[in-house]
């Protein structure tokens, strides 16, 4: 029987350029910066990806494969956890789709073919939002927010 899929889409406007959004989504050095971790690739059509956190770990949190590359409007990967690598069923797809919007840019974030329910659908439904953010807060002026920042308790 298939799993219910979900699907999430998050839309920002950043003072920026197409190539610096793309480049911070891409480059190691500049993600780390606003996100926390690295995204680290070739990003050529084909390749893999992995997600590697900043800390002392050095984790790899997630990986997968880039789907699309058309540097600096679109990048489109598969997105799962490092134990359902050789799992295609359990995939899901993000895309990047970078629109120049006047002197901005108008970012959207789609993440598709999550298991409805699952941890990973939960994390990304939380995760993406302050990840956004803090990618705008960085481009436009130079300071990231706490990606790993909790809720206050009432």
């Amino acid at each position: 029987m298939a799993k219910d899929k979900t699907s999430f889409v998050y839309v920002t406007y950043i003072v920026s350029t197409p190539q610096k959004v793309f480049e911070a989504i891409t480059k190691p050095e500049v993600a780390r910066r606003y996100w926390g971790h690295e995204n680290v690739s070739d990003w050529k059509v084909g390749s893999n990806w992995q997600h590697v956190r900043t800390n002392d770990e050095r984790r790899v949190d997630l990986v997968g494969k880039v789907l699309e590359s058309s540097p600096p409007t679109r990048l489109v990967i598969s997105w799962a956890d490092p134990s359902e690598m050789d799992n295609p069923a359990s995939h899901s797809r993000v895309t990047f789709a970078i629109d120049p919007y006047d002197d901005m840019v108008r970012l959207t974030v789609s993440h598709e073919e999550l298991e409805a329910g699952s941890g990973m659908a939960k994390g990304i439904q939380q995760g993406w939002p302050i990840v956004l953010s803090s990618l705008k807060s960085f481009l436009e002026t130079g300071r990231a927010i706490d990606v790993f920042a909790k809720p206050k308790a009432a």
